[in-house]
């Protein structure tokens, strides 16, 4: 594996990376509220101000920046960085956003499933049809925090479904090359579940396993050890950044544990593949605040909309 590159430094707490054609990268910094792109010589330039938590970030089919918004955080201060902490006092719901790369103009998509408000909206993938998969992480407090959901926003983007609901919580998301089936990284427990699509926006039927799971868990990782977001290679193995231990999980989709891939920052948050043939991996150090680049020994999967 070759070395670390450093594009970008001082981001505040950077997530969701988009590699886009001419070579610069887009991503939300969730603490400054704002979209940023980082050009190949490491200027950085905002896109837009984007208030309350932007998060993952994906191409849609009409050219613009989509970002899961997840309403904001509070910030603790710890011995080397700052963390993400409970809902915030000023925090007004989640949404799907998207942004204009060409005016910095910021719409609200959705920002509720029939009566139910989004509440922390995290991490998103578009399928050939133009529909979005979406996770929803939901928010802590103090004393609780709320179950994570997977939705599907449909071609169009206005009639939204709720497909998994009792996730705890779900973050990281992503479709299989075939998209027949989608992964969702659960944080906490650091599994990665696997759920076969039927149609967009359904699920096929299957055995619960134990209290009403509609996917499969393929892999959960030991130790002391959370699953952030994630993107897939051209082979379907699923490369999920792992909390804690600070590295990419790459994951082959029988659940076997290909390798870890060190990055040198335990709050390792996000992966997107750019470059030629897709061989090369841009990873956000969100507890150091960079943006970096490896050589990855495989090509990434080709993104909707974006690569193709």
């Amino acid at each position: 594996m070759s070395d670390v590159r450093v594009l970008a430094t001082d981001l505040e707490f950077p997530e969701g990376p988009v590699v886009l054609p001419d070579g610069s990268v887009v991503l939300f910094e969730i603490r400054g509220q704002r979209l940023t792109r980082v050009w190949p010589d490491g200027r950085k330039e905002v896109v837009a101000k984007v208030p309350g938590g932007p998060n993952g970030a994906a191409m849609g089919p009409d050219g613009k920046i989509y970002v899961c918004n997840n309403g904001g955080f509070t910030w603790i201060p710890t011995r080397n960085m700052i963390m993400p902490g409970p809902q915030p006092d000023d925090y007004r719901g989640g949404s799907i956003q998207r942004v204009d790369l060409q005016t910095g103009k910021v719409e609200t998509v959705v920002d509720k499933c029939g009566e139910h408000g989004l509440r922390g909206p995290n991490d998103l993938a578009f399928d050939r049809e133009g529909g979005l998969w979406f996770t929803d992480l939901g928010k802590r407090r103090h004393r609780e925090m709320d179950v994570g959901a997977v939705y599907y926003l449909k071609p169009g983007m206005t009639d939204l479904v709720e497909v998994v609901f009792g996730v705890l919580p779900a973050n990281g998301i992503g479709l299989s090359p075939d998209e027949s089936t989608f992964y969702v990284a659960e944080t906490p427990t650091a599994r990665l579940w696997a759920y076969d699509i039927s149609a967009p926006g359904t699920l096929k039927p299957r055995d619960v396993i134990y209290r009403g799971e509609r996917g499969k868990p393929i892999i959960g990782l030991g130790g002391y050890q959370m699953f952030d977001s994630l993107a897939l290679e051209a082979s379907g193995n699923v490369c999920v950044a792992t909390l804690i231990s600070g590295c990419i999980s790459v994951i082959a989709p029988d659940g076997r544990l290909v390798e870890q891939v060190p990055t040198g920052d335990r709050v390792t948050t996000n992966i997107a593949f750019g470059g030629e043939g897709l061989r090369t991996a841009y990873i956000t150090l969100s507890g150091r605040g960079e943006l970096v680049a490896m050589d990855w020994p495989r090509p990434g999967l080709p993104l909707n909309f974006l690569n193709k």
